[in-house]
C-alpha cells in the first residue's frame, strides 16, 4: 500500500464569502514542493471569481489520466525495445449527467501521438500496448468515466 498526498490550500482575503463573492483561486502543494494554481473551472464558477490561468480539478483529472497512461505506455514501449523520441497527448473530458443523474466526467479521450525513432512497431503492437497500458494504469482503474485511446496513425 502506499498513500500519497496533496496540500490544497485556500484563504479568504477578506472577500464577501457569505453573499458568494469570493475568489476560488488555491494552490495545490505537493510533497517534492512544486505549487500549482488551482482553481474552479470558469464554466463552473463565472469569472471574476475563477481563475482561467489555474488549473481546475476537471483539467487535472485528464491530465492526471493522461499522464498515468503515457508512463506505462513508455514504460511498456522500453521493455519492447521500441525507442520512443516524443509522446503528446491532446486529452479531453466530457462532463455529463451519469446514469444516477449526477454531473460528472462521463467520458475522456486520450489521442496519443507518438514519435518513434528508426521504424515504428505495427498498428497492432501499438494498439496492444495502449491497451495494456489501460489495463495498468491506477487513475484508469479508479475512475468511472469511459476512457476512449484514440493514437494517431
Amino acid at each position: 500500500m502506499h498513500q500519497y498526498t496533496a496540500e490544497v490550500a485556500w484563504d479568504r482575503k477578506g472577500q464577501a464569502f457569505t453573499a458568494n463573492r469570493y475568489s476560488r483561486a488555491h494552490e495545490w502543494r505537493f510533497d517534492g514542493g512544486a505549487v500549482v494554481p488551482g482553481s474552479s473551472a470558469p464554466q463552473s464558477v463565472p469569472l471574476p471569481y475563477s481563475d482561467a490561468s489555474a488549473v481546475d480539478p476537471e483539467e487535472a483529472l485528464v491530465a492526471a489520466l493522461a499522464s498515468c497512461h503515457m508512463l506505462f505506455f513508455l514504460g511498456f514501449a522500453a521493455k519492447k525495445g521500441w525507442l520512443v523520441d516524443n509522446y503528446t497527448d491532446h486529452a479531453s473530458a466530457t462532463m455529463d449527467k451519469n446514469a444516477d443523474g449526477k454531473t460528472a466526467i462521463t467520458r475522456i479521450v486520450l489521442r496519443p501521438q507518438i514519435l518513434f525513432a528508426g521504424p515504428p512497431p505495427s498498428s497492432e503492437q501499438i494498439t496492444h500496448v495502449h491497451h495494456r497500458a489501460h489495463e495498468e494504469c491506477y487513475i484508469a482503474n479508479s475512475i468511472k468515466a469511459e476512457v476512449v485511446i484514440e493514437p494517431a496513425s
